[in-house]
């Protein structure tokens, strides 16, 4: 069943062309709509596909955790994604999606596993308002295939900060706070509610000045109308924004893409951009370098965020 996940090296060559890859996958039948959606997760953050082994049952955890189960000596919290989605099924899911996020691994339960498909982030769209509101936030992206399928990209993120119990309340005293960079402003992009929270926060307590998009689409559009109003005010980019601090995953446009996009404009020559994101994998910071970006940091830890931040509006 891992055979779905060789090929990496191909993988790695999608940098800068705005594709991706996603194993797609479903919870089971809905008994209320009758329905059988199909979600996907970025291949980038499947380690492999398994039978789902024998499961530890764990006190006092969230509903949607089933438990632990061992893998080669190493403790993984399982998450059944249709009881956490709120999706009611007869069917026990049989199959477990072993993924790595942020340097932790965790599994989770699905009723079956399609194949991987190699999609183009254009074709990611922002979720209507509506799917958004139907699945309490769990989705990030939409897209339709060419056979009518309708595939929905979960945010993980959001999955993990709520099965893990940890809060969205970032601890302020763990941020670097420097009065020499407080006039500073940072853009940033991030297509998970649950990121765009914990960033904010972090600028807050930074009292660094801040904008920021859903996507990297938006981002590109809001820095372009930014370029034409210094142009307007006889100013550089540079001078009105300091820092780009961008996610890897996002629909319509993704990070490698915006990143190349401001590299490549002469207008932002001078404009760090920071890569945030999960997938924390050397291969995939050697992605980000690539296409240009300055500097990578893992995603919810606001003290490195902070530092690696400020150490770059004190070097602008």
């Amino acid at each position: 069943m891992s055979d779905l996940l060789k090929n990496i090296d191909a993988r790695t060559k999608l940098a800068g062309t705005n594709k991706l890859e996603i194993l797609l996958f479903t919870l089971g039948l809905d008994q209320r709509s009758g329905r059988r959606e199909t979600f996907g997760i970025n291949v980038f953050k499947v380690r492999e596909v398994m039978r789902t082994p024998e499961i530890t049952q764990a006190p006092d955890m969230p509903s949607s955790v089933e438990g632990m189960v061992s893998l080669r000596g190493v403790l993984v919290p399982v998450i059944d994604l249709a009881k956490y989605a709120g999706i009611a099924t007869e069917s026990k899911p049989e199959i477990m999606v072993v993924s790595e996020y942020n340097g932790h691994t965790q599994g989770f339960l699905v009723e079956a596993v399609d194949t991987i498909l190699r999609l183009d982030w254009s074709v990611m769209r922002v979720p209507p308002d509506m799917l958004t509101m139907q699945m309490g936030g769990l989705v990030t992206a939409v897209t339709e295939l060419e056979s009518g399928k309708l595939v929905m990209m979960l945010d993980v993120e959001k999955v993990l900060a709520e099965t893990t119990q940890k809060s969205n309340i970032i601890d302020t005293a763990a941020v670097i706070c420097d009065s020499s960079i407080s006039h500073k402003t940072v853009f940033f992009a991030d297509d998970s509610l649950v990121a765009r929270s914990q960033i904010e926060q972090t600028l807050d307590a930074m009292n660094v000045h801040h904008m920021h998009a859903i996507n990297g689409k938006r981002a590109w559009e809001d820095l372009l109308k930014l370029a034409k109003s210094a142009e307007v005010q006889g100013k550089m980019v540079k001078d009105l924004l300091h820092l780009v601090l961008t996610d890897v995953e996002m629909p319509e446009m993704d990070g490698y893409m915006l990143t190349k996009q401001i590299k490549s404009d002469p207008r932002f020559a001078g404009i760090p951009v920071l890569m945030h994101s999960s997938l924390s994998g050397l291969s995939n910071q050697k992605l980000g370098q690539s296409v240009g970006v300055d500097g990578y940091v893992a995603k919810f830890e606001p003290h490195k965020l902070s530092e690696s931040i400020t150490n770059f509006l004190r070097r602008e």
